[in-house]
């Protein structure tokens, strides 16, 4: 595949208070990411400056006003520039204006990516409170995609090298996780499941669904949601011909598919059941992918690391990880549409 066939992406710097403009540098260090696509940084030029000087790094900052025009040569790190950085603006410090910053270049890469410039997202971390002190109201990168890209049937997913999740809730309260675990919302999970694991290069992807109570409910007598709710959206996920197994009780699910491999992915019901184990797991290089938008994205599964931000020793494990994820699955989809 020549240069210009690979597939631009979009990584956008999260909160530049944080470890992702450094963690980005190092990640861009790696002369193979250069072979997989042409990574283009949504960010602040001065701050990517910045990061290179902390980590050391020789790479050159190109500043670019459209992704096509980016010199996707390794050593150089290309950023479409929003110059919207204080360059006396502190690390591993809560701020409004980093907040904003962070979302004008998610803003920023969603509309890219709807306009087909670029082939799919790679996000670095955002922190929360900032982001709301800058005036955006969101939960986490997830909403802000789904709601800007007017999205509605998305779901989270965290990938390492042992193990694959896919959520049914997230940023819920586990009493509202309970009322919002109904069928349709489950078969819709798994059907997210199988179609981008398909997209990944898996023909027949092999689903566990794992059982939301203690034993899967131990048929009917710890809670209901399993029988009620899961039970048949795993029946009729089989009948569409999708390989899906459950509900499995959760204290063995996850040993099954990461060690046993009989298992490809999990889906699970709540953010703990899913995070507890690929964090254990692959803390360094597990990923958080969203499914179900109309472009690819995938992030670190890590936050702005505050207390070590600037410092120079971020892990760009995850990063790394992320970018090689977009890459191939944004080759994989332009497989699709040329077939």
């Amino acid at each position: 595949m020549s240069k210009e066939q690979l597939p631009i992406l979009a990584i956008t710097m999260g909160d530049p208070a944080g470890c992702g403009p450094e963690i980005i540098v190092k990640a861009l260090a790696d002369q193979q990411i250069y072979q997989i696509c042409r990574p283009l940084v949504f960010g602040d030029a001065g701050r990517m400056a910045m990061a290179a000087g902390i980590v050391n790094s020789l790479a050159k900052i190109h500043a670019t006003a459209e992704p096509q025009n980016g010199l996707y040569e390794y050593g150089t790190i290309n950023v479409l520039d929003f110059a919207n950085v204080p360059a006396d603006l502190p690390f591993g410090q809560v701020d409004g204006r980093a907040g904003h910053a962070a979302y004008q270049y998610i803003e920023g890469a969603i509309r890219q990516a709807l306009d087909q410039k670029v082939a799919g997202i790679v996000t670095a971390p955002i922190n929360k409170e900032a982001l709301h002190k800058g005036g955006h109201h969101f939960p986490g990168h997830t909403e802000i995609l789904g709601e800007l890209s007017q999205t509605n049937d998305y779901a989270m997913m965290l990938s390492s090298d042992d193990l694959k999740v896919i959520h049914v809730t997230t940023h819920v309260s586990m009493r509202q996780a309970a009322d919002l675990i109904k069928k349709d919302r489950v078969l819709r999970i798994i059907r997210l499941a199988d179609r981008t694991l398909r997209l990944l290069g898996l023909e027949k992807p092999r689903i566990a669904v794992a059982g939301f109570n203690a034993h899967a409910g131990e048929n009917g007598l710890f809670g209901r949601e399993d029988i009620d709710e899961i039970l048949p959206a795993v029946e009729a996920a089989q009948q569409e011909g999708i390989a899906a197994s459950g509900p499995i009780p959760p204290d063995t699910v996850f040993f099954r598919a990461a060690k046993r491999k009989e298992f490809d992915i999990v889906v699970v019901m709540y953010h703990d059941q899913g995070h507890i184990p690929i964090k254990l797991l692959g803390f360094d290089s597990g990923i958080n992918v969203t499914v179900g938008l109309p472009f690819i994205r995938s992030s670190v599964d890590h936050g702005t690391a505050f207390d070590i931000a600037g410092k120079g020793i971020a892990d760009s494990g995850s990063m790394t990880a992320a970018i090689e994820f977009a890459a191939k699955a944004a080759q994989g989809l332009a497989g699709q549409t040329d077939a």
